[in-house]
């Protein structure tokens, strides 16, 4: 049965294998394109047929991927797309990249990830390695992946290979990439994390090997975790610093100079995009079936998921100086991505800023020069062109995300008032322009 693996391992080396990439989005797409890069023949796997009609004509939907790259790849054979796990069965390697959002309860929906091994184990795992990319809590791969690929007595790490290795995508970011971020892997196995280490090889300049699938899950958790609980510190002391007639950017760029002990992290909105807002919750989720509390990981989520409730706070403070209701006044919000210089709107804390607006009676629209329309969440708007009128026009234009293609200096100059979330302008005045 060693022939098995000996036989993947020589096929990952000559580029001979066959790699299977299951959900184009976000992740999958940039992976699909990264192997196909590496020399690899890559199917890529979605149920969105519009995502699979635009691959395999040789178009990109995905900022970070270039129209180029895909054309290329799909003229030369290297990439192709389709909707049928069937397909699959030709592969040798197939990394799952699919969504893992949460329910309205805060669990885990582990749904898309279930129906994805379920398929894959239908194909037939014989002699294949499976990854598992998709962020979930620690114990997913053994627990929920394992049993659907197991078929007519199939032994892992011999008659088939299964590892976790978490997503590092960070949209829009030029400084990483795939080939430049550290890839973490763990195998169920020796034998499944050696084949899982040659794979990635070939596309990432380091891999860093850990000791079991679960503790690759939780190392993603740990690095979102981090993030989060520190941003939510930095968003209270803003809130501190208002209460106490401070400018909390002030005092964090001053704390910032300390050239050691210190790591400056920027209050918002809220906090947004397809890892932070869940990672939490998936963390929690997990510890709660153990009988734990994870009290410092809830406390900062809800820290975070209260942030867009202290912008209408501070939307509304505002307008009462002019005497002006939050009812019935022109609200024009900027920026709806969650995070700047890209187009994705998920769990962006613009959209509950927005929604809350329209609860409270306001006349809101936005602009975003990345999101042509938003239709989330009970929002139906689509984006207006940003002009001097339309700065003069509003009551209050609320800056919740700062792309670098703004003229700030033309918002300044012709909106009469200015919540600017972001820090974007270079200072607030306390009347008509106003800080977090």
């Amino acid at each position: 049965m060693a022939d098995r693996k000996s036989d993947l391992l020589a096929k990952i080396e000559s580029r001979r294998a066959t790699i299977g990439v299951v959900g184009l989005g976000y992740v999958g797409l940039p992976l699909a394109v990264a192997f196909g890069k590496a020399g690899f023949h890559v199917i890529g796997v979605d149920v969105d047929a519009g995502k699979v009609d635009q691959l395999c004509a040789g178009k990109s939907y995905i900022p970070d991927v270039t129209e180029g790259e895909v054309a290329a790849l799909v003229q030369s054979g290297r990439l192709r797309g389709s909707t049928h796990y069937e397909v699959l069965a030709e592969a040798d390697a197939i990394s799952i990249c699919v969504p893992t959002p949460l329910r309205k309860t805060k669990d885990p929906d582990i749904s898309y990830i279930m129906d994805a091994a379920t398929r894959l184990g239908d194909v037939g795992m014989d002699g294949k390695l499976v990854v598992l990319e998709s962020t979930t809590y620690p114990g997913t791969t053994e627990e929920i992946i394992l049993p659907r690929l197991i078929t007519k007595g199939a032994e892992p790490g011999k008659d088939f290979f299964l590892a976790f290795s978490p997503e590092r995508i960070d949209p829009g970011r030029t400084d990483y990439t795939i080939w430049t971020t550290p890839k973490v892997l763990g195998g169920l196995t020796p034998d499944c994390l050696d084949t899982a280490v040659s794979l990635y090889n070939t596309i990432v300049q380091q891999t860093v090997p850990v000791s079991s699938p679960a503790a690759a899950e939780m190392v993603k958790l740990l690095e979102n975790t981090f993030r989060a609980v520190n941003i939510a510190m930095i968003n209270e002391v803003a809130l501190m610093c208002n209460k106490l007639d401070l400018d909390v950017w002030e005092v964090i760029e001053a704390a910032a100079t300390k050239p050691y002990g210190f790591m400056k992290f920027t209050p918002g909105p809220g906090v947004g995009g397809h890892c932070i807002p869940l990672d939490l919750h998936y963390l929690s989720w997990k510890l709660r079936t153990v009988n734990y509390t994870a009290r410092f990981i809830e406390l900062a989520s809800d820290i975070n998921s209260h942030m867009p409730e202290y912008v209408i706070g501070r939307i509304a403070d505002a307008l009462n100086v002019k005497r002006k209701p939050v009812n019935g006044s022109k609200l024009l919000v900027l920026g709806v991505a969650y995070k700047p210089n890209v187009g994705d709107v998920r769990e962006s804390p613009a959209l509950d800023v927005i929604y809350l607006l329209q609860e409270r009676g306001a006349d809101v629209s936005y602009h975003d020069p990345y999101v042509a329309d938003l239709h989330e969440e009970g929002i139906n708007l689509e984006s207006i062109r940003l002009s001097p009128e339309a700065l003069a026009e509003s009551d209050c234009v609320v800056i919740i995300t700062n792309h670098d293609s703004y003229d700030w200096r033309e918002v300044t100059d012709n909106a009469d008032l200015i919540l600017d979330t972001r820090h974007a302008l270079p200072k607030a005045d306390g009347v008509r322009i106003l800080s977090l």
